[in-house]
């Protein structure tokens, strides 16, 4: 059990992220990712995987990253909704996108700010919207905040039932693949 006290599976997880793929990689695609790993569920403590694993599909995209350090990081880059399912598969709840584009390293084209207490983002985001129109925000929290968001996060997930998964080929674990398993 993924969320032992909803009794949602990580396949459930997956079924839900390529349902609401359309919203979700607009955030996400393009861009280097960092992998925060929940391999034991949302109860069992989790790390964050900087390289992209050796044994994924050839069809997953990895970008070098260089760090001030002088390493370096094949990372992953989430283009559809296939790959957004093996991120998810991986036990990766919450995504985390570097505020890059995987084409342009060098280049940040998002401000991310990472606000405590939370309600201060309201006069931060006026302010925003007021300085660039249109686009889009994102917020963060404290890690006590997270857990809680990601606690209420199976409450949002849909009864399995309820997804619509006919878009493509369903293979084993429920995720939509056009040929490629996603295990759950």
């Amino acid at each position: 059990m993924f969320f032992p006290h909803t009794g949602h599976t990580k396949s459930d997880l997956v079924r839900y992220y390529v349902a609401v793929a359309d919203g979700a990689l607009p955030g996400v695609a393009g861009r280097p990712m960092a992998l925060k790993r929940f391999v034991n569920g949302v109860e069992g403590e989790f790390f964050f995987q900087k390289r992209a694993p050796k044994s994924r599909p050839p069809w997953i995209d990895t970008v070098e990253l260089r760090f001030p350090s002088g390493r370096t990081a094949d990372e992953i880059i989430v283009h559809d909704d296939d790959a957004l399912a093996w991120v998810v598969n991986l036990g990766c709840i919450d995504l985390n996108p570097h505020p890059v584009r995987a084409d342009d390293l060098d280049h940040p084209d998002e401000l991310r700010v990472d606000l405590d207490p939370v309600p201060v983002w309201g006069g931060i985001r006026s302010a925003m919207s007021r300085l660039r129109p249109g686009r889009s925000s994102k917020t963060s929290a404290s890690s006590a905040e997270r857990r809680r968001r990601v606690a209420r996060l199976p409450h949002l997930l849909p009864h399995p039932a309820a997804v619509d998964l006919h878009r493509g080929a369903t293979c084993r674990g429920g995720a939509r693949s056009r040929g490629r398993a996603a295990r759950a």
